[in-house]
């Protein structure tokens, strides 16, 4: 099976990317910026591609079987000066499916959208959460477009966490810096509340089972651990061999009050599907093993 993943020099699509090659298939990569050279990354081939301007050819999307959409935008990719509401609108309700709709077109049969959890996990904050609502209505455009002949699936996914080899992921590198006393000034605490998360290889595992596996149509929520925050940022810490942080209910400069779109102090906490995860086939209980990971890869880093 050949598969293009897009987005896939981003963290979770590079390391989807890197895993489908492990597991035997012909991958290719695109988006909007080549990873660096000299990486894994650096190794595939790489189709500059921006799913919001349309620019990737028929001809270049039709030689592959399979296509993984990893490009979803989020509060990292909001313009300044942008009205986020009609972002959020063009780049994921209106963006996603466009750009799906052409993948159809060029003959692709089999696509993965990896979305966000919010919609499924916490329902209500579609009506008055822009960025929400757009992320369910991305989901929705996609699967609409399945056919018999286009088997379209969402792997919805909530925190995600974990490690690239040779690509530099700018929170976790702080997340680690942070842990180790390297940031002068910067108050040691986490803040109320906590979530889901996910790694990077169980993320990849279920995709590659929802390309394999998975239902035409079908929205997957998936999930693996609930942390609260001071659990998630004391592993940090602790792989460090130092004390978990102390809880204090202020906004944290490390996660500000505006990417908890569930509120500060709240919890977002639920357990996938068994059934479902049975059939992605992803592992669970790994968030320990990859802030490990995330640690040694950015400890000794300058």
């Amino acid at each position: 099976m050949k598969i293009l993943v897009v987005g896939g020099a981003g963290m979770i699509g590079g390391h989807a990317a890197l895993h489908l090659r492990q597991r035997g298939f012909e991958v290719s990569i695109a988006g909007r910026t080549p990873p660096a050279a000299g990486t894994p990354l650096g190794e595939f081939e790489f189709i500059r591609c921006d799913y919001l301007a349309d620019d990737l050819p028929v001809a270049a999307l039709g030689r592959f079987d399979a296509l993984v959409f990893a490009a979803g935008n989020d509060i990292r990719h909001l313009p300044r000066g942008t009205d986020a509401a009609a972002h959020w609108q063009r780049a994921n309700a209106e963006g996603v499916p466009r750009f799906l709709k052409a993948v159809r077109d060029a003959g692709v049969r089999h696509v993965v959208n990896v979305g966000s959890f919010y919609p499924q996990a916490m329902p209500s904050l579609v009506e008055h959460n822009a960025y929400v609502r757009s992320r369910k209505l991305s989901d929705e455009g996609a699967r609409a477009l399945a056919t018999p002949h286009f088997r379209v699936m969402s792997v919805n996914a909530p925190f995600v966490v974990g490690a690239v080899p040779g690509l530099v992921v700018g929170m976790f590198k702080a997340y680690t810096d942070y842990a180790a006393g390297k940031l002068a000034g910067m108050p040691v605490f986490a803040p109320p509340g906590g979530v889901n998360f996910i790694s990077t290889t169980s993320l990849s595992e279920a995709i590659e089972g929802a390309l394999l596996r998975g239902e035409n149509g079908k929205a997957y929520l998936v999930g693996d651990e609930n942390l609260s925050f001071q659990d998630y940022f004391g592993a940090f810490f602790q792989a460090l061999g130092n004390p978990v942080p102390p809880l204090l209910d202020q906004e944290h400069p490390m996660l500000p009050d505006a990417a908890i779109y569930f509120g500060r102090g709240n919890s977002l906490h639920y357990e996938p599907d068994f059934q479902e995860t049975s059939l992605l086939g992803y592992r669970r209980n790994d968030i320990a093993r990859t802030i490990g990971e995330i640690v040694a890869q950015y400890r000794d880093a300058a």
